[in-house]
């Protein structure tokens, strides 16, 4: 995997030939419509140059670009992690040391330094497993989980903020004194209980929408640092 050679924010000010589809070979409107962003995506092309397995990657890098919080040695949970972007950037920031343990319901082909498990994370014994494997506390839980979509941006957001809250009140178990959280979330309003209780437990709490996620995405991203564990407790 090639090191990134410039910020990844960059990325999306490149000026590439758009590419067109035959839309006659597609039947739905919907597929032509995927595959033509795809095609012209500078992400998708740049994840594909430095060997990243989804231009996910891009808003992990970002992320920490802004916040500071991968590094050599970390210990991290990682909830979604198909088909491996987020776990491969990981890895990578944790130079051969730290331990990487990742979960999700789709397989994950396998990624030296990292620890993967096939499953529901919302099963019951989930959680017990990842804990097993981590075998302490964790620096980092993040989370890149989303329900499928319905087409209705209510119904997405609120299933997903039940993806968020499952892997907040995880992450108040796992994570040592310090320890950050981050998930996706959609904006639409319904997470109050989960920020107060976030800011109670948390030093800083904000939402910060990187540039690699597509602008008509409703998708942005709760970063809270500075775990209080006796807090949480």
């Amino acid at each position: 995997m090639a090191k990134p050679s410039k910020a990844a924010n960059v990325i999306g000010g490149r000026h590439n030939l758009s590419v067109k589809v035959k839309t006659a070979k597609y039947k739905k409107k919907s597929s032509n419509q995927w595959l033509l962003r795809q095609l012209n995506d500078p992400y998708v092309a740049e994840a594909k140059r430095q060997g990243y397995r989804s231009r996910a990657a891009f808003k992990l890098i970002q992320l920490d670009e802004k916040y500071h919080f991968l590094g050599k040695g970390k210990t991290i949970v990682d909830l979604g992690c198909a088909p491996g972007g987020w776990t491969q950037v990981a890895v990578m920031r944790n130079k051969g040391c730290g331990k990487v343990v990742g979960i999700d319901i789709l397989e994950t082909e396998a990624i030296n330094g990292a620890e993967l498990i096939c499953q529901d994370f919302t099963s019951e014994d989930a959680p017990d497993k990842l804990k097993a494997l981590l075998k302490g506390e964790a620096d980092i839980v993040m989370s890149d989980m989303a329900a499928n979509t319905t087409g209705h941006q209510q119904t997405d957001h609120l299933r997903t903020i039940g993806l968020v809250e499952a892997a907040y009140e995880f992450a108040k178990e796992v994570l040592a004194e310090g320890g950050i959280f981050i998930a996706k979330v959609f904006q639409g309003g319904a997470e109050g209980g989960l920020l107060a209780d976030a800011k109670q437990n948390f030093a800083k709490v904000a939402h910060f929408k990187p540039a690699a996620s597509r602008k008509e995405s409703p998708e942005t991203y709760l970063v809270a640092q500075g775990f209080r564990k006796n807090k949480a407790d």
